[in-house]
């Protein structure tokens, strides 16, 4: 057997899908026997912190300084929390977009049905109506 045809070229990270999720690779995988989080700049939590807050701004714009601490506080507690529960750098990814979208499109937020399907035997009817 060739060994060169079993062989797979490496592939690093596509520098401009990196640069757009804020300098955060959403495929980097969790080193053996450790989080994920060990591969997350510092730097890219703040971008996606002020990605947060450009967000929030448009939404409720600053007139004083306290306002826009206050903004920056509210920013920086959403991206611990999300970056506290997600489970991989995609995960992360998805949960500040989703969040983001929500607030730029409230009546259009999409919602991104469970991927778990329900157990056997039980059905889902979107037209029923509780009693």
């Amino acid at each position: 057997m060739d060994g060169a045809a079993n062989s797979r070229p490496t592939q690093g990270a596509d520098p401009a899908a990196v640069a757009a999720a804020g300098g955060v690779d959403p495929n980097a995988a969790a080193p053996a026997g450790g989080d994920w989080r060990t591969l997350l700049p510092p730097e890219a939590r703040s971008r996606i912190v002020n990605k947060i807050m450009e967000a929030l701004k448009k939404h409720r714009p600053v007139s004083a300084p306290e306002e826009l601490s206050e903004l920056q506080k509210i920013a920086v507690r959403f991206e611990e929390k999300i970056y506290t529960a997600a489970t991989n750098p995609s995960d992360y990814l998805r949960k500040i977009s989703l969040k983001m979208l929500s607030m730029e499109n409230p009546g259009n937020a999409q919602v991104i049905p469970n991927q778990n399907p329900p157990g056997p035997g039980i059905a889902y009817d979107p037209t029923h109506k509780r009693t």
